[in-house]
């Protein structure tokens, strides 16, 4: 009985022992897995038992808190064999389940990469790569008590907003299971490439952090806003009739913009028909040029003239003196201006005379014609006194009596306008109708 049996029965005595001693491994050991360490500067209200998760699955729980000489919280943690050992980069932060949470909290582990150095078990994390919970509280603490004070306003307007519509509101909420799962697709994206995902969550709270350090400017910013909205409340009628009024408008426009293409086509064949003359108008700019910069400074002094900056310096301003000079001559002269009016008659007799007597007061009776022997007007001959024309047509000096040849003299009685050619029509010489007592044959 004993001899045959004897190899198997040791053999399922030896089998059953390792059995024994793997399952009080299992149970005496804790499941494997590894400790740490983890330094924050508050407990964040956590307790034993509390979960330890990797993106929302639990990998491990709270073993034990307690206080540092430095005041600060040490808390320590088991991790599960699938997720140690962890590596160097690691971070840990305090979280609640919803803002509505107060006592349920878990640490969410975010591991370093697997290319880091690994962190024996029993390392502790810095309070560095630690962060504590954000409670409801504190996230309000942020605003001073207008703003809060805004806030509530608005919760309660939301409020007011969804009475009644418990219907609508049921009906809207049959989209939230497609809206979660396209959420929860969102976010899986999200959480993919963990390290530019770590590093977007960073950075996303460097800024709210700068945000929250500006908390009077933002307080500021909604005060205005409530304001900005207030007033624009205020004008619904105006809204309303001005979005009754858009349809026109836009309608009108589509009008405006159909008929764009004809008149651009227009538009078109006008600068085509323009095109020959450009070649015109280029030469008559480049002659109109020289004249346009001779004529500057002509119309410069012009303007100068009419206009020049000063008192009492430019024709604008003499003719603005000129009614006041008018009022004054009328006012003190009355008898210098009868006195001329009754001359008129007089000094009209000497009118015909004047070329002559310009030509006495000049050169003692002698004066140039209006017009030559040929009948052109001012072309006058000279008199040289020393020279006379000889033979040949040559110069010969002569004496002054020989120079007077040919000159008439002690014609006194010669009419207007007689040194010059008589005219065809017979106004000149003039006798004023005979009342004149002149000869008109007295002629050069």
């Amino acid at each position: 009985m004993r001899g045959p049996s004897s190899p198997g029965r040791a053999i399922a005595i030896g089998a059953l022992g390792i059995v024994v001693l793997v399952v009080a491994y299992l149970l005496f050991a804790g499941g494997g897995g590894a400790t740490y360490q983890l330094i924050f500067p508050d407990a964040g209200q956590l307790v034993r038992g509390n979960q330890v998760q990797v993106g929302g699955a639990p990998v491990g729980s709270v073993t034990n808190i307690v206080l540092t000489k430095d005041f600060k919280a040490r808390v320590t943690i088991h991790v599960e064999s699938s997720l140690a050992p962890l590596h160097a980069g690691t971070t840990a932060q305090v979280r609640v389940p919803s803002l509505s949470s107060v006592a349920n909290r878990y640490i969410a582990l975010s591991p370093g990469p697997n290319s880091a150095p690994e962190l024996p078990p029993g390392s502790t994390l810095p309070a560095s790569a630690t962060r504590e919970v954000v409670d409801l509280d504190q996230l309000f603490n942020i605003f001073n008590p207008k703003t809060r004070l805004g806030l509530r306003a608005v919760i309660r307007g939301s409020a007011q907003q969804y009475a009644g519509a418990g219907r609508a509101l049921g009906q809207a909420t049959e989209y939230f299971a497609p809206s979660v799962s396209a959420t929860d697709h969102l976010f899986a994206e999200l959480v993919r490439d963990q390290r530019t995902f770590t590093s977007f969550l960073v950075e996303t709270a460097k800024a709210v952090t700068t945000i929250g350090g500006h908390n009077e400017q933002l307080s500021s910013l909604i005060g205005n806003a409530n304001t900005t909205f207030q007033a624009i409340g205020s004008e619904q009628a105006s809204l309303a009739r001005g979005l009754k009024l858009l349809p026109v408008t836009l309608n009108q426009g589509n009008r405006t913009f159909v008929e764009l293409p004809s008149a651009f086509a227009a538009l078109t064949q006008l600068v085509n028909a323009s095109k020959p003359t450009s070649v015109p108008l280029t030469t008559l700019f480049a002659r109109l040029r020289p004249l346009v910069t001779t004529a500057t400074p002509v119309v410069t002094n012009f303007d100068l003239a009419i206009n020049r900056p000063g008192a009492n310096n430019d024709i604008t301003e003499l003719a603005q003196d000129l009614p006041a000079l008018v009022r004054e001559l009328s006012a003190s002269s009355p008898a210098s201006v009868t006195a001329l009016r009754e001359s008129v008659p007089i000094t009209a007799f000497f009118g015909p005379y004047t070329p002559d007597l310009e030509g006495l007061l000049r050169t003692f009776g002698q004066t140039s014609s209006y017009y030559d022997a040929n009948g052109h007007y001012v072309h006058v001959g000279s008199l040289i006194p020393d020279f006379k024309l000889g033979a040949n047509n040559n110069l010969a000096p002569t004496s002054p009596q020989q120079s007077l040849e040919g000159l008439k003299t002690g014609q006194l009685r010669r009419c207007p306008g007689a040194a010059t050619q008589p005219a065809a029509d017979g106004s000149s010489p003039f006798v004023d109708s005979g009342q004149l007592s002149c000869n008109p044959a007295e002629t050069p």
